[in-house]
């Protein structure tokens, strides 16, 4: 990891974490508390993309900062009901219990349901043109509704029982949803912000979602459940249909790449400024967990 993305990448995980810790101040009990544990341990990639696009066109790092914090509040909560056993039933995420093993299912629902309505929360206070915030707001939902992330998640539920294994196509169209509508959504949050061309970042970030997800799968095949912080092969187990399986283990690290090169010329337009998102997607997939 290049030190000058590594110390970026750090340094929104503590900016973000810091934007939640204000907004959960004074909030107290199991839910407030599993909403924060919930939060915190990842890699902050989704905040990280929406402070460097803020960056590109001059966005104060203090007014981008409430958008980062909120995709990673949108984020959170799609890993917590994820986590539930109506869903994929794991019983550790980054390392540590998930939070319905930690508590139980209700409080998991519950502060996933906190952390999804915080997200907007956090978006109306963007203190930036009202239009703008607007944009944000109606585009996250749509990134994280039927139309996007939750309607991958359904497609991903329904294939597992499936009778026939999904095609290269729809896995396609199925990662665009469930993994990519968030990222693209957090690649576009500077643009939006400032009032500027979204269409280079979307780019950008339809190109870095998908290399993100092919490479979930080949560390669902080649990581260890150790560095990954929960279960490895799940996949394989359950018979389900990857990019793995369609294009085989190279194939699917030569789309990647691909992808993470398509991805960077499409920042072109915005010179040595754009250098820790170009690391941000070659990370994508060097990254072992």
């Amino acid at each position: 990891m290049a030190q000058g993305f590594a110390e970026a990448l750090n340094a929104s995980r503590v900016r973000v974490e810091t934007t939640l810790d204000a907004a959960l101040a004074g909030q107290s009990g199991p839910v407030a508390e599993a909403m924060g544990y919930a939060v915190r341990g990842g890699k902050c990639l989704r905040g990280f993309l929406v402070l460097e696009s803020a960056a590109l066109f001059d966005v104060a790092p203090d007014t981008a900062a409430r958008a980062a914090a909120a995709i990673e509040c949108l984020h959170g909560y799609s890993l917590v009901h994820d986590d539930l056993p109506c869903m994929d039933d794991d019983d550790m995420r980054r390392g540590q219990p998930t939070v319905h093993r930690k508590w139980d299912e209700t409080i998991a629902v519950l502060a996933g349901d906190a952390l999804q309505a915080l997200s907007f929360e956090l978006i109306a206070g963007v203190k930036a043109d009202p239009a703008a915030v607007v944009d944000l707001t109606l585009s996250l939902a749509r990134a994280a509704g039927v139309a996007g992330m939750v309607g991958g998640q359904a497609m991903d539920i329904a294939a597992e029982t499936a009778e026939t294994p999904l095609s290269l196509n729809q896995i396609t169209a199925l990662q665009a949803g469930k993994t990519g509508a968030l990222i693209t959504w957090s690649a576009c949050a500077g643009a939006r912000i400032a009032g500027q061309d979204i269409a280079p970042l979307k780019t950008y970030g339809d190109a870095l979602g998908l290399a993100f997800q092919i490479w979930d799968d080949v560390l669902d095949i080649e990581g260890d459940a150790e560095t990954m912080g929960k279960a490895v092969n799940k996949d394989a187990d359950r018979g389900k249909a990857t990019f793995v399986s369609h294009l085989g283990l190279d194939g699917a690290k030569r789309r990647a790449n691909d992808l993470v090169e398509q991805a960077n010329g499409a920042l072109s337009i915005y010179g040595a400024r754009a250098d820790c998102l170009r690391e941000a997607a070659r990370f994508v997939i060097s990254r072992s967990n």
